[in-house]
């Protein structure tokens, strides 16, 4: 079903009816209001409130704490048996599937996280005792589902891909146990990213549809009632709504509800790489300039895991990854988002730039639960991360003018290769294999020849050292 919906026309009338909105102003009001019903009907009946309790264990003072205090023996909290108490909480998810008697419900990782029981009340206040299919942190996205008979109502998911600034959306959930509010605003931006504790595998539609606590899992629908994301966070330095409303794009909450009801999880994505970003200002900027990709966007390699996914395409450090799938890389943190999105088992394209020149190369991603096996400090080539000596960092570490080569930065594991060879944050990397290094295009190309034995001639503290590793 599509809604009509007449644009947003306020007319203020100063002449002889001072107040009095026009005939045509008002009736595309009342068009606009009709529209809003509308949604409001829809909606209001595919999201529910989500009761939870968990069992919270806390220990409290020893029986003899009075007398402790007073002959000055430490408190030993540890010798008291700990006190069980339940303790609840009051969330929203919105009912997208069914299969049979079974109805499944979306909702927030945070929600349910800790659950011990979860209850399931419609907002024709039928309710249902929940089960909690799967759960994930990473996108803090959870499933429950529940038994019903008789008809529920199904969420239609809409594409929240074409969301655009200035959409016109509406939140519905249970803020502050007021179940079944519907608050609407706009689109204020999208592609937002987590800050503090919030889920790195998702970007957020950012709203100033009022939020509040017990939105968590709620709908954010579009003019034609369909959801388009799932109300998660806000930002409130009050503790209340400030306008500043984030929800994960729906988007990124289908591919999981399918993962949750066949495997039990979600199954992400894994391609085996450390990666970081190029700065295009500061003393960073001379590695965009030595690798020929300064002013452009997208995720630079600095360590691979060997037998990783990468490993086995042939990515390299030192690689600038640009476009995968179809997609440009802004940064790092869109490569990961992008990666864990990923079917394992299924190729895809990389757009890279290597030593300057473009090309593009098949990956096969694998998946996530396998990084155990593979990704560990031993396994991480070439574990460290080294930097361009610019004048500031000749300066600050005393290299003579005359010294060349580049610098290492930061060591990456204590058992990954470089430090278990001995290399030092401050060694100056002179020659690889005999060829002298001096600048990072001459680093990456070495250490990547291919050779089993890799010979790094370094300057330490002015001295002289050779040290070698094996790839």
């Amino acid at each position: 079903m599509r809604f009509r919906f007449a644009p947003f026309i306020i007319v203020v009338l100063m002449a002889a009816a001072p107040g009095l909105a026009s005939a045509q102003s008002a009736n595309a009001l009342l068009s606009m209001q009709s529209s809003f019903r509308q949604v409001a009907q829809r909606v209001l009946p595919v999201v529910v409130e989500l009761n939870v309790s968990e069992v919270v264990k806390q220990r409290g003072p020893t029986r003899d704490f009075p007398f402790d205090w007073f002959f000055g023996q430490p408190r030993d909290q540890d010798r008291t048996p700990p006190r069980s108490y339940r303790q609840s909480g009051l969330g929203s998810g919105i009912i997208v599937r069914r299969t049979g008697d079974r109805v499944f419900v979306l909702t927030n990782n945070h929600v349910v996280d800790n659950a011990t029981d979860v209850s399931v009340r419609l907002s024709d206040q039928r309710t249902y005792k929940g089960t909690v299919v799967g759960k994930d942190p990473r996108k803090d996205i959870a499933l429950v589902s529940f038994d019903a008979k008789d008809a529920v109502s199904i969420a239609e998911l809409g594409d929240s891909d074409s969301l655009q600034v200035g959409d016109i959306v509406f939140a519905i959930g249970n803020p502050l146990g007021f179940e079944s509010t519907f608050t609407m605003g706009i689109v204020s931006a999208l592609g937002r990213r987590a800050r503090g504790d919030q889920a790195v595998y998702t970007d957020y539609i950012q709203t100033d549809a009022a939020i509040n606590q017990g939105n968590s899992g709620g709908a954010l629908v579009n003019i034609r009632g369909q959801v388009v994301g799932m109300n998660t966070w806000i930002a409130a330095p009050t503790g209340g709504n400030v306008g500043l409303g984030f929800a994960i794009p729906i988007a990124n909450a289908k591919q999981a509800i399918d993962d949750f009801i066949s495997k039990g999880k979600v199954e992400y994505g894994w391609l085996g790489v450390q990666i970081g970003d190029i700065q295009d200002t500061g003393p960073a900027s001379q590695i965009g300039r030595d690798l020929k990709v300064q002013g452009m966007k997208g995720a630079f390699i600095w360590n691979m895991y060997r037998g990783s996914p990468a490993d086995r395409a042939g990515l390299l450090p030192g690689d600038f990854v640009t476009r995968v799938n179809g997609s440009d890389i802004h940064d790092s943190g869109q490569l990961t988002q992008i990666i864990g999105g990923l079917r394992a088992g299924r190729a895809y394209q990389f757009s890279i730039v290597r030593y300057g020149q473009a090309q593009t190369m098949s990956v096969t991603i694998g998946v996530r639960d396998d990084q155990d096996k593979v990704a560990q400090p031993k396994n991480l080539w070439p574990g460290m991360s080294v930097l361009p000596i610019t004048d500031e960092l000749r300066q600050d570490q005393n290299i003579p003018a005359g010294v060349r080569g580049v610098i290492i930065g930061d060591l990456a594991d204590q058992d990954a290769p470089a430090s278990v060879a001995g290399f030092k944050q401050g060694d100056i990397i002179k020659a690889i294999n005999g060829k002298p290094v001096k600048s990072m295009m001459d680093y990456y190309r070495s250490l990547n020849e291919g050779r089993r034995t890799v010979t790094f001639d370094l300057l330490r503290d002015g001295t002289d050292v050779s040290v070698g590793m094996t790839r």
